[in-house]
């Protein structure tokens, strides 16, 4: 499926903490300068969707434009509460295609594939990191996108609460270990100054099945998302600990939990200290940034979520894919090829991606030690050595979470469902639009 030899995960990324002089790749010496930009005028319209990075993106592409003037891309990011995926739809469907575009995962793929160019030349394909590429690689190995980046979630805690409430998060292993640590902050709530342990956003159903639930659910289907996607059935082996799990950051949260956004959890609670613990990204760190940074910079960390049997495993995957639309003239896949390659593999590219966007980096040959918000760096770390759980909710049936998994979950929150009926629905729920 990939050129060369196969390698771990784990080994790849120690190799990547390796910084290269330079890239040997064609495209790369190309994008820093031996081209030029001598060919015919080109434009190229992106549509991707995470707005995060959006200042930063146009930033770098604006770079490229200097060393490439017969280049001009336009940039278009959709996120911040708009649907991506309707507005991508309705660009293919108005004829006012981008050239490159994002999707996530292979439900996405399967909506677009038809549109996607074979990229398996790439020397993007080649850096990418050993398992990067399964979810987008189909038949007669062809791989549809290449990776933007990698992430990963796990429980992020105030330093700072879990030393005055005598709590050492080192040694938080089992759910009984979290357990214990959550009632030992709670019974200290006055003295500390918060206003709960948890803050659970239950507004956000993804918040709760696609990242809380794919740490139950990632092991039955060996890690893989394109096995979660061909499966027929979901069985939820680990239904108890789930439920569990859930519970206790109920149980520990501001409330009422379903009144409870993204937006209040990471910047009114969090971010201002009224609570010790959040279930969330390294996405959050410029966030967190903004609105304190030493706060950000000394006082945050990152633990997994306890599994037993994946005790200190910490869910990483690729968030979005980049896809170049096959629909294009050959000349503009050939610069959007070359634009791609120059930011994942040139130098000035790969300082940018790692400095300025703040991404762990899902490509080989990338100085490590660059990484320096902390969430990002726990990231690489677990990354590294390999103690990772995979992103399993990208191959979740189109629709199931929005239509049934979450509105099922919310409802076992608000008392109006039990948890049988909650998985049970989602089972069913699952195999009836596989069929």
């Amino acid at each position: 499926m990939r050129k060369g030899i196969k390698r771990s995960l784990a080994s790849v990324l120690f190799m990547s903490s390796l910084f290269l002089a330079a890239c040997s790749s064609s495209s790369s010496q190309q994008g820093q300068g031996g081209d030029q930009g001598s060919g015919d005028p080109v434009t190229i319209q992106i549509m991707q969707g995470k707005i995060e990075f959006n200042t930063q993106f146009e930033e770098l592409a604006k770079k490229y434009m200097d060393e490439n003037p017969n280049v001009k891309i336009e940039i278009t990011s959709v996120g911040g509460g708009t649907d991506y995926l309707s507005q991508l739809k309705t660009k293919f469907a108005s004829g006012d295609e981008p050239e490159i575009f994002s999707v996530a995962g292979p439900s996405e793929l399967e909506q677009f594939k038809d549109d996607m160019a074979d990229l398996s030349d790439m020397d993007s394909v080649d850096a990418a990191l050993e398992g990067t590429l399964d979810a987008v690689t189909v038949e007669d190995d062809q791989i549809l996108g290449i990776p933007y980046n990698l992430e990963g979630y796990g429980l992020i805690y105030n330093k700072d609460i879990f030393k005055k409430a005598g709590v050492d998060a080192e040694i938080i292993h089992t759910y009984e270990d979290l357990k214990a640590a959550a009632e030992k902050i709670d019974s200290q709530k006055e003295e500390l100054g918060i206003e709960a342990v948890f803050a659970l956003p239950g507004k956000e159903t993804w918040v709760m099945t696609n990242h809380l639930g794919n740490t139950f659910l990632a092991s039955e289907f060996d890690n893989n998302a394109l096995k979660a996607y061909e499966s027929p059935t979901v069985a939820f082996d680990k239904s108890e600990e789930y439920q569990k799990m859930l519970d206790l950051q109920n149980d520990f949260s501001v409330q009422p939990v379903l009144s409870l956004d993204y937006s209040q959890q990471v910047e009114e609670y969090f971010s201002l200290g009224q609570v010790a613990i959040i279930q969330q990204g390294n996405w959050v760190y410029p966030t967190l940034q903004q609105m304190d940074e030493d706060f950000a910079e000394n006082d945050v960390g990152m633990m997994p979520i306890p599994v037993e049997g994946e005790e200190d495993k910490l869910p990483v995957g690729v968030p979005n894919y980049w896809a170049i639309n096959k629909n294009s003239d050959d000349a503009t896949i050939k610069e959007a090829e070359k634009f791609l390659d120059w930011m994942n593999l040139s130098d000035e590219g790969k300082d940018f991606v790692l400095t300025e966007f703040k991404f762990v980096p899902a490509y080989e040959n990338y100085d490590g030690s660059k990484i320096t918000d902390p969430l990002s760096k726990a990231v690489y770390d677990y990354s590294q050595s390999g103690e990772t759980i995979g992103w399993v909710f990208n191959g979740y049936p189109a629709g199931w979470e929005q239509d049934s998994f979450g509105p099922n979950i919310q409802k076992y929150l608000d008392g109006t469902m039990t948890w049988e009926e909650t998985i049970d629905q989602s089972k069913e729920a699952w195999a009836s639009i596989r069929k």
